[in-house]
């Protein structure tokens, strides 16, 4: 069994990426339990989408494609908020709009880069965590850095914005500024992340774990910290079985990582279908 744990550590392919599927298994938790509480799923799926334009002509610049990922991020989330402030339309619409938007013309720039240089962009779709490089990791290293401080210094400002925006706002919080802050750490988890599962699939990791934790315990604080694990493991997990089974690397975690959600769901001791129907029959 030993052996069967030491065997892919050999190679350093797998060690770099198990170190890259850990760190994106905590920071997408974490960031995820925010949207998880603020009800805005959408936004991680939005803005994972909208990278697509600023990687793509950011690779014709020859500038750092991480860099034009984020950019485009942080565009896409202001666009989004500025159609929800200065029209009728819903921000759930809005998102729908913009994501859309920006994932098709992304896909229309990659198409036509391929055509003339011949090189393959579709695994910032699915991801490829199997070809991370050195400089790769110490990026992700950076942003989770970034993300992880951010989160403890401001915790309790945070706490209390999610929860009740409004009176936030009468305490004389800055919403907005936290409101922008809170997209753009979405986008830097969805950046350090767009190596590992592809744009297509950061939602999984975004909002899975979170919702998993949610199901088993009752303060934000242990939803991060059981979320956090519950990614750790599934990202650890899905790379082994990856390595083993000849599995798509990005997929192989997302898959593990919904069963973890689907036995809370079914098992929770206080949301079970399973086991709260059963409590509920034997209190009667």
């Amino acid at each position: 069994m030993l052996d069967l744990l030491i065997e892919p550590l050999q190679y350093g392919f797998m060690q770099r990426s198990l170190l890259v599927a850990i760190i994106v298994g905590i920071i997408c938790s974490v960031v995820g339990s925010y949207l998880m509480v603020r009800r805005l799923a959408l936004l991680g799926d939005a803005i994972s989408h909208s990278l697509l334009p600023g990687l793509a002509i950011a690779f014709v610049l020859g500038m750092n494609i991480y860099l034009g990922a984020f950019i485009a991020g942080v565009i896409s989330a202001v666009i989004i908020g500025w159609i929800h402030t200065r029209s009728p339309i819903k921000e759930d619409a809005a998102m729908g709009i913009v994501f859309s938007a920006f994932f098709a013309l992304g896909i229309t720039l990659i198409t036509t880069i391929q055509k003339s240089n011949k090189i393959d962009l579709n695994h910032f779709l699915f991801g490829n965590i199997l070809g991370v490089t050195g400089a790769e990791v110490r990026d992700t290293a950076i942003i989770a850095v970034l993300v992880l401080l951010t989160v403890i210094l401001l915790y309790k400002e945070l706490l209390f914005y999610s929860f009740d925006p409004l009176g936030a706002q009468a305490t004389g919080l800055p919403v907005q500024v936290f409101n922008s802050g809170l997209m753009i750490l979405v986008a830097l988890t969805v950046v350090a992340s767009m190596k590992a599962v592809g744009v297509i699939l950061v939602l999984s990791l975004l909002i899975t774990p979170a919702a998993t934790a949610y199901l088993l315990v009752p303060r934000l604080h242990q939803v991060m910290l059981v979320g956090a694990g519950m990614g750790v493991f599934s990202s650890i997990s899905g790379m082994y079985l990856s390595y083993y089974y000849n599995l798509p690397s990005g997929p192989a975690i997302v898959l593990v990582v919904s069963i973890l959600f689907f036995l809370a769901l079914l098992f929770s001791p206080s949301y079970g279908i399973l086991t709260h129907s059963k409590a509920i029959v034997e209190d009667k």
